[in-house]
């Protein structure tokens, strides 16, 4: 992707690259059509700690080996995606627009899935997750009990978009917060949108995040640094690694909005050599972005 001169440019590649996702969100089944009229199928991956551990990569490149030998390049796309939270049920693929949701998948089940389910269009009954409430197979996320009353906010785009592709994260209106953060606001007027939000951390005392802000602007230092504290210390906590691995950027650029406000120019994020996958896909995001002109000095013509 080339590199992004202004703010302009940034709503532009959002508009360009906004259908890319288009067809991961529609549930109108073969009926979708592209906005060239074209019909597209995607096959979506978990690309998760959990998934990987159970062979989802070798998944993902029988797929692709059995979409090529059904010459189907053009018609179906098959991507990685972070974790859909469903790990007990890992690996998982989703097709769309069918909007199945398949579960337990092997790399033995790639052949399947392409001849019966997208050449076919019989969907794998075996392959289906099996409501416990009704002892019935269904098809899609929103018939699942353990999803019908999430509302995914820090995680809306994992299971949605390639954490390794940042035009998807651009897709999502990514980095347009940072972009009107930097052209349309003071650091006093983020600041205060933070106060009145009522965001707050969710451990210890639960401190409000805009106070934290607050403070930190008014310390009067030639060097101040963000620090994202990804380490999750407290047993059984899996959040900070699933955003890392599932939606790299919105940590960059939420770093990169809180240093704005307190007048940071350094950025760290502290992560246990544990998570690999999580620190290699952060790497990745943070080269797109430098690469892309979103991370740098004088980011834009700004003085931040």
């Amino acid at each position: 992707m080339n590199k992004i001169n202004s703010f302009n440019e940034l709503d532009q590649m959002h508009e360009k690259y906004k259908s890319l996702l288009n067809v991961r969100k529609a549930t109108n089944g073969r009926d979708f059509k592209d906005e060239n009229g074209n019909k597209r199928i995607e096959l979506l991956i978990c690309g998760g700690t959990g998934c990987k551990s159970a062979q989802s990569d070798l998944i993902k490149s029988n797929l692709e080996a059995e979409v090529k030998a059904a010459g189907l390049e053009n018609l179906v796309h098959v991507s990685i995606t972070g974790c859909f939270g469903f790990c007990e049920k890992g690996p998982i693929v989703k097709v769309s627009p069918d909007d199945v949701f398949y579960v337990h998948v092997t790399p033995e089940d790639a052949g399947e899935i392409i001849n019966e389910h997208i050449i076919n269009g019989r969907i794998i009954d075996r392959l289906l997750y099996e409501e416990p409430t009704i002892k019935e197979k269904v098809k899609t996320q929103d018939e699942m009990t353990f999803y019908k009353k999430q509302v995914r906010i820090a995680l809306r785009n994992c299971g949605l978009i390639n954490p390794e592709d940042i035009k998807e994260y651009i897709a999502e209106e990514g980095y347009l917060a940072l972009g009107k953060c930097l052209t349309k606001y003071t650091q006093d007027e983020v600041i205060n949108i933070m106060i009145e939000s009522g965001l707050r951390g969710r451990g210890g005392g639960g401190f409000p995040t805009g106070k934290k802000w607050q403070f930190a602007k008014s310390y009067d230092a030639d060097q101040k640094y963000i620090i994202c504290n990804a380490d999750e210390g407290d047993p059984g906590a899996f959040m900070d690694r699933s955003i890392l691995e599932g939606d790299p950027h919105s940590v960059i650029e939420a770093m990169a909005i809180a240093g704005y406000c307190i007048g940071a120019s350094i950025g760290c994020v502290y992560i246990r050599a544990e998570y690999p996958l999580a620190i290699n896909r952060l790497r990745i995001a943070i080269e797109q972005a430098r690469n892309c002109g979103l991370l740098g000095k004088k980011y834009h013509g700004n003085r931040f």
